[in-house]
């Protein structure tokens, strides 16, 4: 079923907004894509350009419950807002660790306007427990496709850019973990910035303990 909606997204894709995809996804071991968020049309579009299966973390509010089992059994883990959803994260972290390809949107939320927001400190959290790389992606043309408060999606490009992989030395002292979240939400978000050419998102914060590489 997966294989199916992948080739049926990848082929709509190309018919109706020209899809591109530039660079590329491991072909394996474990890896985290930190994305960019701007259009319900994200996971489709972002899933059909990758070669692997992808497990999505993603607000568990979205959909109705009817729906919700078909789309836990394709790859989304519904993510509760408000307070740490450690169910969530452990299901995440056990994926990567046996060698899976985790989505997480580092905004939390689509984006209203276009522009980056700042990342949240999940993102961070899944680096500290894994140890794995993570990818950046930046999705452009779907906020223009469906923004939010849309009713209808438009026809327009859509290119994938996937970065290099980032990796991140994990804090030595339990007092840097703070630091060590914050700074994995600027490198990464700094990198989506640049594979879209975009302005990052202000980040209060100064440059802290971890190394990107």
């Amino acid at each position: 079923m997966y294989s199916l909606l992948w080739v049926l997204a990848r082929v709509v894709a190309r018919m109706c907004f020209r899809y591109r995809v530039v660079g590329r996804v491991p072909r394996s071991g474990g890896v985290l894509i930190a994305a960019n968020h701007a259009s319900y049309f994200d996971i489709p579009l972002l899933g059909c350009g990758m070669p692997r299966r992808a497990w999505y973390l993603g607000r568990s509010d979205l959909f109705v419950p009817g729906l919700k089992g078909i789309l836990q059994w394709l790859g989304w883990i519904p993510l509760r807002l408000g307070r740490l959803d450690r169910q969530a994260f452990d299901k995440a972290v056990d994926l990567i660790k046996r060698g899976k390809v985790v989505v997480i949107f580092p905004e939390g939320t689509r984006t209203l306007d276009g522009r980056l927001q700042e990342a949240k400190r999940g993102l961070g959290m899944l680096v500290a427990q894994t140890g794995c790389p993570v990818i950046p992606a930046y999705l452009k043309g779907t906020y223009e496709v469906l923004p939010a408060g849309a009713k209808r999606p438009h026809f327009h490009p859509v290119t994938v850019f996937f970065g290099d992989a980032l990796r991140f030395a994990a804090p030595v002292e339990n007092g840097e973990t703070k630091r060590f979240y914050q700074d994995v939400s600027r490198t990464v978000m700094e990198r989506i910035a640049a594979l879209g050419q975009v302005e990052p998102p202000n980040h209060p914060e100064q440059a802290g303990a971890c190394n990107a590489e």
